[in-house]
């Protein structure tokens, strides 16, 4: 269900660009501190992009959130103006729709077919459940397709993960989960290749060790994927979940919880990310927002 057009339009919708720089450096990686649990830190070496890329980071397109016409009108504005874009592929971060019923998942779908680009769809909370079921799940991967997978592309690894299994974990998948996800960053640190990984919640709002909350991770889990990702060599993880833009960096990895096209709750226009993916790090992203 996630498969391309190859042919580009040369329309354009009524957009807005906001230039926006990274606010913050990356920090220097240094004095690891890794458990003897931990794998050797093969993935700091990672080479760089094989050649510079362009992606784009939809968030919470959320069908029914902002009002269900208002929506759906500013996800074709949004996918009319990604097609416009010299873009290798877009990610849509979770909460595909408001309510995981056949008609919003239709809806969705018929929209997102409009993309000439491929495009990857992570689940959110509301597309499976603040406490998924095997029922919940079914219906996603029915509706939408996996839930969790990975791909490489120009020299680095993009995983796209099920945070929700992390946020209210499901026996049986989520430990399933679990192992594809460690198995997964230590093929791709053993290659070398910058990893970038892509789900719906953030991992912490302001700092590693805050308490736990509505929107980050569980303190466990959460210090357990920072090892992983440091240990690894993920460069980036980019989310959605906060309908607002939040930008923090932990030992040099870019955090960015983008903005929506459904709803933000600061009012800040609705909109997209364009990440340009070249060196040098850290990777530099811009603002692109809807009229509407």
């Amino acid at each position: 269900p996630d498969t391309a057009r190859n042919k580009r339009e040369g329309r354009k919708g009524r957009i807005t660009i906001m230039n926006e720089q990274t606010r913050r450096d990356f920090l220097k990686l240094s004095g690891l501190g890794l458990t003897s649990l931990a794998l050797r830190p093969v993935g700091l070496t990672a080479a760089p992009p094989t050649d510079g890329f362009t992606l784009v980071q939809l968030c919470d397109t959320q069908l029914g959130f902002g009002g269900y016409e208002h929506d759906v009108a500013c996800f074709r504005q949004a996918v009319q103006h990604i097609n416009t874009l010299q873009a290798d592929f877009v990610c849509i971060c979770g909460d595909l729709v408001n309510k995981a019923d056949k008609p919003s998942y239709a809806d969705f779908r018929t929209i997102r077919d409009g993309l000439h680009i491929p495009c990857h769809c992570v689940p959110g909370n509301h597309d499976v459940g603040n406490k998924p079921t095997a029922a919940t799940l079914r219906r996603y991967r029915t509706e939408i397709g996996e839930d969790y997978y990975t791909f490489e592309h120009k020299g680095c690894a993009f995983v796209f993960v099920n945070t929700q299994l992390w946020k209210t974990p499901l026996k049986g998948e989520s430990e399933k989960h679990d192992a594809w996800f460690a198995s997964t960053l230590e093929q791709a640190a053993e290659k070398k290749m910058p990893i970038f990984v892509f789900g719906h919640h953030p991992i912490f709002l302001k700092k590693p060790d805050e308490p736990d909350q509505y929107y980050n991770l569980p303190l466990a889990k959460r210090q357990e994927l920072l090892r992983l990702f440091e240990t690894h060599g993920v460069v980036a993880m980019l989310a959605g979940h906060t309908h607002k833009l939040i930008v923090n960096t932990y030992k040099g990895i870019q955090l960015v919880n983008g903005e929506t096209t459904s709803k933000n709750f600061d009012g800040h226009p609705m909109g997209m990310r364009v990440w340009h993916v070249e060196d040098p790090r850290p990777y530099k992203h811009e603002f692109h927002a809807l009229n509407s």
